[in-house]
C-alpha cells in the first residue's frame, strides 16, 4: 500500500495548493492513504475548523498537528466530533481530542496515525518515548500500519525516536521545522524514517513567514505579528510504501512539487 505524508500546511497559500494539487496526486501515485500536518494552516499558526474541513474535503484521509494545536480556543470542540483530526498524544490525558486514530483504506486495511511532541526546545509535556511505549499494545490489537508524526524540534530527538520504534512501526516522520531533510530511508527492522518531510506553503519565506517579519525578529528581539508570506509554494512530503500484512515499509521517497502562486 501507499501512504502520502504531507509536511505543515502554512496558512491559505498551503491550504489552496493542497487541494488543488491532491486530486492529481492521488491519481497518479495510486495512493490508499493521505496523512497532513495541519498545525499551521490558520493563518501560519493553529488550527481551525474551517481549515481542517478544506484539507478533509480535499482528500486528506487523517489530520496532524503540533505545539500550536490550541491557538484557536474552538478546536476543541472541533476535535471532539472529529476523529480525523489528531492531536500530540503525550499532552495530558485531560486535554481536549485524541493523540492517535484508526483508518480503514478502500480495501479495508487499517491504518493507525500517531502524533507525538518533542521536548527538546519544546513545550514541557509527557515524555514521548514513554506514551508511545505504552500505546503500542493497544495499537497492535487495532492495525499492523502503524504511522508515526514526530512533531520536533530537535534532529537528535527524531532520530532517536525512529530509532527506537525501528522494527515495531511501519514509519517515523518527522515535522516542524518545515525544511525537508534529504535522510530518507527504511531502518535495518523495516521503519520509514526522515528528520522532516518538508512544508505545503510559500517558497520565498522563513519557514513560511514572511522574510522581513522574520529578520526583524531576530534583530530586535522584540515581538513580532507574523504573516504567511505569498509567491511561489511548494508541496513538499513523504511516499511511504508499507507491505500491510506485516507492516514493514519497503520503501520511502521523498515528493515535491510547485504549486500555485
Amino acid at each position: 500500500m501507499k501512504i502520502l505524508f504531507l509536511g505543515d500546511v502554512v496558512g491559505k497559500p498551503g491550504r489552496r495548493t493542497v487541494a488543488r494539487a491532491l486530486p492529481r496526486l492521488i491519481d497518479r501515485e495510486q495512493l490508499d492513504l493521505v496523512i497532513a500536518n495541519c498545525e499551521n494552516i490558520a493563518g501560519g499558526a493553529g488550527v481551525d475548523a474551517k481549515g481542517a474541513r478544506q484539507l478533509l474535503d480535499a482528500g486528506v484521509d487523517v489530520l496532524t498537528s503540533g505545539n500550536h494545536i490550541w491557538r484557536d480556543p474552538a478546536i476543541g470542540e472541533f476535535m471532539a466530533n472529529e476523529p480525523r483530526l489528531v492531536r500530540p498524544a503525550n499532552f495530558p490525558p485531560m486535554a481536549p481530542g485524541r493523540g492517535w486514530t484508526v483508518c480503514e483504506t478502500a480495501d479495508g486495511t487499517a491504518v493507525a496515525v500517531v502524533n507525538l511532541l518533542g521536548r527538546v526546545f519544546m513545550t514541557n509535556v509527557d515524555c514521548p518515548f514513554r506514551i508511545v511505549e505504552d500505546l503500542l499494545p493497544e495499537l497492535r490489537t487495532r492495525a499492523r500500519v502503524i504511522i508515526i508524526d514526530m512533531h520536533a524540534e530537535a534532529t537528535s530527538e527524531k532520530a532517536a525516536m525512529g530509532w527506537f520504534l525501528d522494527g515495531r512501526v511501519s514509519g517515523v516522520l518527522g515535522t516542524h521545522t518545515h525544511v525537508q531533510t534529504a535522510d530518507e530511508r527504511v531502518l535495518c527492522g523495516g521503519t520509514a524514517y526522515v528528520t522532516d518531510v518538508g512544508m505545503c506553503g510559500p517558497t520565498e519565506s522563513v519557514i513560511g513567514v514572511r522574510p522581513e517579519l522574520a529578520i526583524q525578529k531576530f534583530l530586535t528581539q522584540m515581538p513580532v505579528r507574523f504573516e504567511v508570506a505569498g509567491g511561489p509554494v511548494v508541496l513538499q512530503g513523504v511516499c511511504v510504501e508499507v507491505d500491510p500484512q506485516s507492516g514493514h515499509a519497503n520503501s520511502i521517497r521523498r515528493v515535491q512539487e510547485l504549486g500555485d502562486a
